[in-house]
């Protein structure tokens, strides 16, 4: 156990970086004022209607970095600051979930495939790690064979899942950065000051997605070898 030990705490540590740094780069491209005066409630109304999109609602959330597209009630979600300051971050993080919402309209195969898996993975999730360890136990009481092997098993595709999803993620997440900063250098909605300071912020936004992808793909191949490793 002590390699999953490390395992946890190697990718734990790097995810705590990225996060950091996140934070880091949003505060200080806050301090960049839009000089169009825009918030990020507009830019994300303005962005929807320059799409054709005029059934999506923009309503404001409650928390910090809580901004997600629901594709459910087609509402693009802001937290409360990206909602009402006007800055670079806001404009980057509201033009980014617009970017979702654009995805949706012409039917973005990751977005869908992504949809489609999440209430399989909400799920999964939860029983994932707990099949496979309880598996492990079962089949080495057991000698190895026998239900707990298939239990184990059981586990792994769960988790295989979950990495799968988290995968898929990455060129949902990636497509939609790339439409924004489309969107809001042709339209000239920033200056560049302004878009060098969007585009780093989702640049680093983007890295939490991959950390958590090859974190997945980490765990997936530490109990594919558990289970698999002890198979006679």
């Amino acid at each position: 156990m002590m390699g999953f030990y490390i395992l946890i705490g190697a990718i734990s540590l790097v995810s705590w970086l990225v996060s950091n740094q996140l934070k880091s780069k949003f505060k200080k491209y806050s301090q960049i004022q839009l000089r169009n005066g825009m918030s990020g409630a507009e830019i994300a109304t303005k962005m929807l209607s320059d799409n054709g999109i005029f059934d999506v609602k923009v309503i404001s959330t409650p928390g910090r970095l809580t901004d997600h597209y629901n594709p459910k009630d087609k509402t693009v979600n802001l937290s409360e600051a990206v909602y009402n300051q006007r800055n670079a971050a806001a404009a980057a993080v509201a033009a980014h979930e617009v970017g979702h919402a654009v995805q949706h309209a012409k039917a973005y195969s990751y977005l869908t495939m992504r949809s489609q898996l999440v209430p399989i993975v909400s799920i999964t999730s939860k029983f994932s790690q707990w099949l496979v360890i309880g598996g492990l136990i079962l089949g080495a009481a057991s000698g190895g064979t026998g239900v707990g092997f298939y239990i184990a098993i059981a586990g792994l595709v769960f988790m295989a899942l979950a990495t799968l999803f988290s995968f898929v993620t990455l060129p949902v997440e990636y497509d939609a950065s790339n439409r924004a900063l489309a969107w809001l250098k042709d339209k000239n909605m920033v200056t560049r000051e302004e878009f060098a300071g969007s585009k780093d912020a989702l640049k680093w936004a983007a890295r939490t997605y991959l950390v958590a992808a090859l974190g997945s793909l980490a765990m997936l191949l530490y109990w594919g070898l558990q289970v698999l490793g002890n198979r006679d």
